[in-house]
């Protein structure tokens, strides 16, 4: 008979930030203990509050199920010896499974051993494994407590742990699990027994705490917009804000409260900023959009006596929104751009000088960045405004009371100040996105500061020597280099990372060309994975072994990334593709042979470092700039590669034939790339396929005669490189095998 399994580990509060990976973990880990075990059950589910995680599985077995191995053990051949007695061998093979040498089986010439274990009354399993479920939990940060070594995120007071209606003898930091819970703080009783697992949610929720979190979130949810409807306008109700409330209350009633208006006098963030961040309090707008003089909180506890909760919250919000007042009205009295030189008082990075030697690395690489973008005159000013103004907030007042504000205040202060709105809007935006999910900078000039900083802010850390590695990241760069790939995205920013990123050396000082050369490699990888599969490429649904192709073709260029691998995976890019690998991978494979005869430099195979190395040489020689020099490379490639087939060593007209192909196919693959028209060039690339079978029907090309397989060899080079710089067809995974 199947009986139901809860679990309840009592704390002291646990920060809510944590729960809900903790409810998360919990479950995981339940579940795999308990399959690994062999312990059949129809549901688990995990419950928390501040003061407790607990776990309720329904219909758990008593029995563990039984298990049939098969161990193999050695060969037929050496398992007897010539008499056919057993060897050394079998005998400790028997030993170590726990059988008799007679029980094994011999099959298809090799000894098995039959091991047949009996399950065991899973009462006799569960303090074991409830054990080992608290000790394996882990959390952000832990305590110890009294003179213990155990640690747990916060010190436990009870265990609640029942199998069906009796307890599970467990034991944990001193504390012995029993069937006595305890209730809300102050509502509830502090001694609750529970029966059996079924009366654990009833009887918390007669003593106060609802311990379904999803339950209480929903009734925090409903309470909040029914209060906001009365007060005639609508809450805004942030999830994330909802999920940290969720966690800070057992017993949740919501309730309103009130603020002077003249604090609506200042800008809207102002004031939400402490409402929100600071206060863990809802928002009220007005039909029109427009934030009223009231806020609704959510009390952890009933109904008694709120209008001292309502006061006293009142009371609270009334001291911060006074600070922010006074803030705001003194950081008035000067204009934002006066604030620029007070930047010298604060340190950027240690060796990397102040918030104004970052503005003025900001100002260059931002006019750079907007000059790539095709910006005119007029715009190039309002970048150059902006990245001057970017960090000036930083200094006021406002923002350092409530640096939540920084860039929010860069803005009102710039239009305060007779900034212009484009000035003012991308000072704002150059801090975006802040998080996952956020909005991203929209005007031109937002979007060039914003690459600008971040781009910065990555080139100095990684010459630092502070590349995140593992899950360590402090700097958040991560997080600033899937936003300049997102900016670029959605800006559809044609941009040269390496340009840029050199750039930003230039700036920071590092000559160095052993360390240049060591930080763009490692920023290309840093950008690629960004781009990679459990990123924006793998979110959009991009083929892996389709991003692997495109990415190996070089990403320095993010948003032509991005247009190549979703041009290959439309309908016809798949076609086109599919019929393209079939001729590339006869030529390639062959062409291989060759490459250490080549003379030409390679792209696809050869670091990022090289390529720079080549472009940069070229550059030089050419007075070009190096964004060019790289384009031109790759061409330069492909021209060699041509250039090594000499027309007057063709001995069959299927030579000629697939010569006069891949010249024709290379003058079209050069429009159809100037047009980013990545479809047509595969296209293109596809009618290359009949002209290869035909020259590999015809032809034998590693002939005794050097000069004539070298010339054929070089020619099937050619054909290779038609996607150089697009596509790395050798990473695709034939259709019949993806």
């Amino acid at each position: 008979m199947a009986k139901d399994l809860l679990f309840e580990i009592g704390t002291e509060e646990i920060p809510a930030r944590f729960m809900p990976g903790a409810l998360a973990q919990l479950a995981e880990n339940a579940a795999k203990s308990l399959n690994e075990a062999r312990i059949a059950y129809s549901e688990l589910k995990t419950y928390g509050t501040p003061r407790r995680l607990a776990l309720l599985v329904t219909n758990v077995a008593e029995m563990q199920a039984d298990q049939v191995t098969r161990k193999k053990g050695p060969s037929a051949k050496v398992a007897f010896d010539a008499a056919g007695q057993p060897s050394k061998a079998l005998e400790g093979f028997a030993r170590s499974a726990g059988v008799a040498v007679a029980d094994l089986v011999n099959e298809e010439g090799y000894l098995y051993a039959v091991v047949q274990e009996t399950g065991k009354p899973v009462a006799e399993l569960l303090p074991a494994l409830l054990l080992q479920l608290v000790e394996t939990q882990n959390f952000p940060k832990n305590m110890r407590w009294g003179n213990l070594d155990f640690k747990f995120v916060r010190p436990i007071h009870w265990l609640v742990a029942l199998y069906g209606p009796d307890i599970v003898p467990i034991s944990v930091a001193g504390i012995t699990a029993g069937n006595v819970s305890k209730g809300h703080r102050i509502l509830g009783s502090d001694r609750i027994e529970i029966a059996s697992a079924a009366e654990y949610q009833a009887k918390m929720a007669a003593n106060y705490v609802i311990v379904d979190q999803d339950e209480r979130r929903e009734l925090i949810r409903r309470q909040v917009e029914a209060i906001a409807v009365e007060q005639g306008g609508t809450a805004t109700i942030d999830d994330e804000l909802l999920e940290e409330v969720l966690y800070l209350v057992e017993y949740p009633t919501a309730l309103c409260g009130s603020f002077e208006a003249k604090y609506l006098e200042l800008p809207s963030e102002a004031i939400i900023t402490p409402m929100r961040e600071h206060q863990r309090y809802f928002p009220v707008f007005s039909k029109d959009g427009r934030l009223q003089p009231v806020f609704i909180t959510v009390r952890n506890g009933g109904t008694e006596h709120l209008d001292n909760v309502r006061h006293g919250n009142e009371r609270v919000l009334r001291a911060r929104l006074a600070d922010a007042r006074f803030f705001f009205e003194e950081d008035r009295k000067h204009p934002l751009g006066d604030r620029v030189e007070k930047l010298k008082t604060i340190v950027f990075q240690e060796g990397l000088g102040t918030m104004y030697d970052k503005v003025q690395r900001l100002r260059k690489l931002s006019l750079l960045i907007g000059k790539m973008m095709g910006l005119d005159e007029a715009q190039l000013k309002e970048v150059d405004r902006a990245a001057e103004l970017a960090k000036a907030d930083l200094v006021t007042g406002m923002v350092c009371e409530f640096t939540e504000l920084q860039g929010v205040m860069g803005r009102e202060y710039a239009k305060l100040s007779g900034e212009s709105d484009a000035v003012a809007e991308a000072i704002f935006e150059h801090y975006l996105p802040r998080f996952a999910g956020d909005i991203l900078p929209q005007t031109p000039a937002g979007r060039a500061v914003a690459i600008a900083d971040k781009i910065d802010n990555i080139v100095t850390t990684f010459s630092r020597g502070k590349i995140p590695t593992g899950s360590q990241d402090p700097y958040a760069l991560r997080r600033q280099a899937l936003g300049i790939v997102n900016i670029e995205i959605d800006g559809k920013l044609s941009l040269s990372t390496v340009h840029i990123v050199l750039a930003a050396l230039d700036l920071v000082g590092i000559q160095d060309e052993e360390k240049r050369i060591h930080i763009i490699t490692a920023m290309n990888e840093f950008f690629k994975q960004r781009l990679n599969v459990k990123n924006v490429l793998g979110d959009a649904g991009v083929r892996h072994d389709v991003i692997e192709a495109v990415l190996s073709a070089g990403n320095n260029n993010v948003y032509q990334v991005w247009l190549r691998a979703n041009a290959i995976m439309t309908p016809a890019g798949m076609s086109a593709m599919e019929k393209a690998v079939e001729g590339f991978t006869r030529a390639a494979n062959l062409a291989k042979k060759s490459e250490s005869d080549s003379t030409a430099p390679g792209v696809a195979g050869e670091s990022v470092a090289q390529i720079w190395q080549h472009a940069k040489e070229l550059a030089a020689a050419e007075s070009i700039s190096l964004d060019e020099a790289m384009i031109r490379f790759v061409t330069l490639y492909r021209k060699q590669e041509a250039d090594q087939v000499d027309g007057n060593l063709f001995e069959v007209a299927e030579e000629k034939a697939l010569y006069a192909a891949y010249q024709s196919a290379r003058k079209r693959i050069d429009a159809l790339t100037a047009e980013h028209d990545y479809v047509g060039v595969l296209q293109v690339v596809a009618e290359i396929s009949a002209p290869v079978d035909a020259f590999f029907s015809a032809v034998m090309v590693m002939v005794d005669d050097l000069s004539v397989r070298n010339n054929r060899l070089a020619l099937l080079r050619a054909i290779t490189g038609l996607t150089a710089g697009i596509v790395d067809l050798s990473k695709i995974v034939p259709a019949a095998k993806a």
